[in-house]
């Protein structure tokens, strides 16, 4: 996709789609990493793609990120939402939000090797796994 057409997307799409990405590499981690049953890899799979894990996970790539990725991240975080999930509290929501827009953005301009890089610093310093 050409990062003309990826600016003007809107950061909610943009959510949408890097919620996708990132439930599918908690997915693929967890399949590849454990011989539980299904049942048990979707508890484990609930608990690291939810707004507050998310929002703690997000703390640990904020270093991390390039001026670029920041600022998309904060346009996701910044985003007004319609409702927040009766779960979270709403600053994690908009953190959570945050990270999928990045994933999102990163996933629509081919940076597959830099999303697999912050999925590592997740898996790496998280706290959940």
């Amino acid at each position: 996709m050409e990062d003309k057409t990826i600016q003007s997307t809107p950061t909610l799409n943009l959510a949408f789609i890097g919620d996708g990405v990132y439930d599918l590499l908690v997915r693929e981690y967890l399949v590849k990493n454990s011989s539980a049953h299904v049942g048990e890899l979707n508890q484990r799979k609930v608990k690291m793609v939810n707004c507050k894990s998310q929002a703690e996970f997000v703390k640990l790539i904020l270093p991390e990120l390039t001026e670029e990725e920041t600022e998309v991240y904060k346009r996701g975080r910044n985003t007004k939402v319609h409702s927040a999930s009766k779960h979270s509290t709403l600053s994690d929501y908009h953190a959570a939000t945050g990270m999928e827009a990045l994933f999102g953005w990163l996933y629509l301009k081919g940076s597959h090797d830099r999303i697999n890089e912050l999925f590592t610093l997740i898996i790496e310093k998280g706290s959940l796994w």
